[in-house]
């Protein structure tokens, strides 16, 4: 049968301001970075995009090189965009990113006006769009001058092809002399997107100031710490786990070393009527310097989850004292 959004999916999500700008960005977005590659099941991917925009997710993330292989997560978003949500593009926000590497040659990668200006035609394709919403440069690149890649983000936008424009892994410094460049082109810095958990907080260490100071929005990716602030650790690691296998962005030692403080914290999450995942989202969120938490999600049942740390987005002052205790 043909998808019919649930008619109550605004109920419940907060929405919030990125930075100065008029737009709102769902309190949990949704990124197909792991899960929606040509490896993952094409039902299931279904599944997890219906779910979430009937809970009131209406971003969807991805870049080009996302998969694996490379550029299939934008193929089967576009597909599955095609079939489901197309009669919903103007409630749906879509954002994607260049920058890493994706084809070979010397303009496969970093920040070149023509990388970018390739990139973002090729994604587009990709996912039969003809704009999407917000167009990231998804690392800095130390060759190529600033204001050029600025000036392609600038270009980009004034040929239609992206609404606003994004930064991902820029340094508090570097996000300032982008957001000037910007500026001055009369483009401005719509969202910085930095990785950012309870056990990763290396952006409270000046790019929130940063971004405060240049009027920008935030999106935290990876604010469960690819998995180690979930129940997935709790009581040892599985042996089908992403730590117990090759993952480079969480080892078994890691966890190892993390696992008396994740099971603190998830007393802490159980005393707030939480799991741990949604305490951990809802962490990140607290205080609105963070417009929006960017999740994961490999089944329906997680995206649910993640979306219901909405419901308790406020700390007393005696749990953020207990949780810095803990992280200390």
């Amino acid at each position: 049968m043909p998808y019919v959004a649930d008619g109550a999916r605004y109920a419940a999500m907060p929405y919030r301001r990125a930075g100065r700008s008029g737009l709102k960005l769902p309190a949990v977005s949704l990124g197909l970075w792991h899960n929606f590659g040509d490896v993952n099941r094409i039902d299931t991917q279904r599944a997890v995009l219906r779910r979430a925009f009937d809970l009131g997710v209406t971003h969807f993330d991805l870049a080009n090189n996302y998969g694996p292989p490379p550029g299939s997560a934008e193929q089967n978003f576009g597909r599955l965009f095609a079939e489901d949500l197309k009669p919903y593009r103007d409630e749906i926000l879509v954002s994607t990113k260049a920058g890493y590497l994706m084809w070979d040659g010397p303009y496969g990668e970093w920040g070149s006006r023509k990388h970018l200006v390739s990139s973002v035609d090729a994604s587009l394709r990709r996912m039969g769009l003809d704009h999407v919403d917000v167009f990231y440069h998804h690392r800095p690149d130390p060759d190529t001058p600033l204001d050029e890649t600025m000036g392609a983000l600038h270009s980009i936008v004034q040929q239609g092809k992206a609404l606003y424009v994004g930064l991902s892994n820029y340094s508090a410094e570097q996000t300032r002399e982008a957001a000037a460049a910007l500026k001055s082109l009369g483009t401005p810095l719509l969202i910085h997107q930095p990785s950012y958990s309870m056990v990763n907080r290396w952006v409270e260490g000046g790019l929130l100031d940063v971004l405060d100071e240049v009027g920008a929005g935030s999106i935290a990716f990876s604010p469960l710490a690819q998995g180690l602030l979930t129940g997935r650790y709790l009581n040892g690691i599985p042996e089908d786990s992403r730590a117990a296998g090759d993952s480079p962005f969480l080892t078994s030692e890691g966890v190892a070393a993390q696992l008396d403080r994740v099971r603190a914290l998830n007393e802490v999450a159980q005393g707030r009527g939480q799991t741990l995942a949604q305490m951990a989202i809802a962490w990140v969120l607290r205080g609105g310097r963070v417009t929006s938490a960017l999740v994961g999600a490999s089944s329906v049942r997680q995206i649910e989850d993640s979306v219901g740390a909405a419901a308790n987005l406020d700390f007393s002052d005696d749990e953020l004292a207990l949780i810095e205790k803990l992280l200390a």
